[in-house]
């Protein structure tokens, strides 16, 4: 695997775990966020350990990279639900950049982490 390969998974496994524990922990921003998009606190702390999840199985799936495939589909999906969500609270295209960026960056990570094979 490429060092460009492991730094962007790296990077990637950085952003989901930062984001995801501050909506575990309901940091005050988060709290907004969770209110704003219609979540409870709870469920929104379900979303950011699914994050944490995800980015340790992109880190582990440095070791076995099947990993890294599975745990990049499941931020996809909660990146599309994260759009859905924005989209359903009436939110500007701006604020649904960010998910729609990651899905990308995801999306581009775990078809080169395939092509790797």
């Amino acid at each position: 695997m490429s060092t460009v390969l492991v730094a962007a998974t790296v990077a990637l496994a950085a952003v989901f775990g930062l984001l995801g524990t501050a909506k575990a922990l309901a940091l005050p921003p988060m709290r907004a966020r969770a209110e704003h998009l219609g979540y409870s606190v709870r469920a929104f702390r379900a979303v950011g350990l699914l994050e944490v999840a995800g980015a340790t199985g992109l880190v582990v799936g440095l070791a076995w990279r099947p990993l890294t495939l599975l745990a990049a589909a499941g931020l996809v999906v909660l990146l599309v639900g994260a759009v859905v969500s924005h989209a359903r609270a009436g939110d500007p295209v701006t604020l649904m950049a960010p998910a729609l960026v990651f899905v990308a960056l995801t999306i581009a990570l775990a078809v080169a982490t395939g092509s790797a094979a």
